[in-house]
């Protein structure tokens, strides 16, 4: 089974000028966790639930004045479209992710994969095997 067969489409994105306040109303409403950060129809970054409440718990300023550029993660760890679900589980357990931008052949965003995609829609034997590499301390 393909990445391409499972994972979410359309990704939900964001841009590096975005607002902090808008990505956070944009997770919220749709119930995700992640937005990849797209420039130039490349993905430059990631920006999670996580990154949002650590620059809140950290700041006395309101979310409105801060960018995703400010926040975001630029060394993101993309799979692409045509990879198997075992090589996406195993470079999700890999870099203890949980998410992995999905690219297509040009590079450019195709899709999100998250181990609830894997475990629901492939193998959930698969998905609890990347969870435990996930949750491993290193």
């Amino acid at each position: 089974m393909l990445v391409e067969e499972i994972m979410s489409v359309p990704a939900r994105f964001a841009r590096r000028g975005d607002s902090v306040a808008s990505a956070a109303e944009q997770m919220r409403s749709l119930g995700i966790g992640v937005l990849p950060v797209v420039e130039d129809d490349e993905i430059v970054g990631v920006v999670t639930d996580r990154d949002l409440a650590l620059v809140l718990a950290g700041r006395d300023s309101a979310l409105n004045g801060l960018t995703i550029a400010a926040v975001m993660n630029d060394g993101v760890i993309c799979c692409r479209a045509e990879d198997s679900i075992e090589a996406a589980a195993a470079l999700m357990g890999d870099h203890q992710v949980r998410r992995l931008p999905v690219l297509d052949d040009s590079g450019r965003l195709a899709g999100l994969l998250s181990v609830t995609d894997i475990a629901v829609h492939a193998s959930e034997q698969l998905a609890g095997e990347a969870l435990g590499e996930i949750a491993e301390y290193r």
